[in-house]
């Protein structure tokens, strides 16, 4: 009997221990550190100032909670509107950002709402619950690779396909830093010629305010 006890507290110690060592659906310190770069106000306010016909735009991401969803995932809630229209964002979508087989590099998957009006302002919002099945078609992936100070990232091989502004393919290479980031956000149409999009330069989006980071 006393065998059985000891053989018990023995086992029990072990599970304690593994827990401690492997906690379950822990989420990698690289899904967080690109989650926590994206979050907050964003604009290109300053390039607008200093390039003629350069646009105005802001960026609002946030955290959100998906119910029934991945929790080895963070997700997120973004919205970009020009800042002379700010209350009507002319793209909406939600990001998983997760970590993928290989070392360190983060995939951040872009989904369309299925009902965008529903959420615009969403991260002024003091809940910021949807349901799983609000995350409606996956529109594309952006690989992200830490580099010294910074996060590089691009979109899968071939763009991503889309219909909007008259292009059907995009393509985007992403620089992440503390104080902002810049886009090579472009646009293609049918034939391979570039419609809309960056083109000598990135869209520089630097920092503002913060928005909250919890829901």
């Amino acid at each position: 009997m006393k065998l059985i006890q000891t053989f018990l507290v023995n086992l029990g110690a072990i599970a304690s221990l593994s827990i401690v060592v492997n906690p379950a659906n822990a989420i990698p310190k690289s899904v967080v550190k690109v989650a926590d770069l994206l979050v907050g106000i964003m604009g290109t306010t300053q390039q607008a100032t200093a390039i003629n016909k350069a646009p105005s735009v802001q960026m609002t991401t946030c955290k959100i909670n998906v119910l029934n969803s991945d929790r080895n995932s963070i997700y997120l809630y973004q919205e970009q509107a020009l800042t002379r229209n700010i209350k009507k964002p002319y793209r909406q979508r939600f990001l998983q950002i997760k970590s993928t087989e290989e070392n360190n590099i983060v995939e951040s998957i872009s989904y369309k709402p299925k009902n965008p009006q529903n959420w615009q302002g969403l991260c002024d919002r003091n809940n910021r619950t949807i349901a799983i099945s609000e995350l409606d078609t996956l529109v594309c992936s952006v690989y992200l690779k830490p580099l010294i100070n910074v996060h590089i990232g691009k979109t899968q091989p071939g763009g991503c396909p889309t219909q909007f502004r008259g292009a059907t393919t995009i393509t985007n290479t992403i620089i992440l830093y503390d104080r902002g980031m810049d886009t090579w956000d472009r646009g293609f149409d049918r034939d391979g010629k570039q419609v809309w999009g960056a083109i000598a330069r990135p869209y520089e989006f630097r920092r503002s305010i913060q928005v909250k980071k919890e829901n």
